[in-house]
């Protein structure tokens, strides 16, 4: 739980000076709790390089109630969809394909657990996220407003990759 919540930090920390700017604050999000129970679920997926962590993400079914009422590419009961959660590169990797080898990785995990499909939301003008996915093949569903507890009520672009044909 340490090292992962002091990744989180680190994460945080080196894009500090960046251009944009996730709304990831130490402890707020993600929040202690949330890592623990992603930890405690097995949910929780890590990328090292040698012995350190350089990248994480949280998979699981649990998604934002604005997922409700969109019109996804795939209809899907919340046990057939992965959803991708804090995916978080330290900024020491970004640019050298980790963020793409991992979302590659949660897809391959869906597949092998038969989901129907991965979803997942990217705060609007998250260019690096906004890039990262549609290269791997997720496509872009809408744009809704939606609440988070560190966030308030903002903008997220919903994208979706399906791994069945409807």
């Amino acid at each position: 739980f340490d090292r992962v919540r002091l990744f989180y930090y680190s994460v945080i920390d080196s894009i500090a000076d960046a251009e944009y700017k996730p709304m990831w604050e130490k402890d707020i999000y993600p929040t202690r709790e949330f890592l623990r129970g992603a930890i405690d679920r097995g949910e929780l997926w890590l990328a090292f390089y040698g012995e350190e962590i350089a990248g994480a993400m949280i998979l699981n079914h649990s998604c934002n109630d604005g997922y409700q009422g969109i019109q996804w590419l795939v209809e899907a009961e919340p046990e057939e969809i992965m959803v991708i959660h804090t995916l978080g590169v330290h900024g020491r990797f970004a640019g050298k394909g980790m963020g793409k080898e991992m979302v590659r990785e949660a897809l391959s995990l869906a597949k092998e657990a038969g989901m129907k499909t991965v979803r997942l939301d990217v705060l609007a003008g998250n260019l690096p996220a906004e890039k990262l996915y549609p290269s791997v093949g997720f496509q872009y569903i809408t744009t809704v407003k939606m609440y988070y507890e560190d966030t308030d009520w903002m903008d997220f672009e919903l994208f979706e990759y399906p791994l069945v044909q409807n």
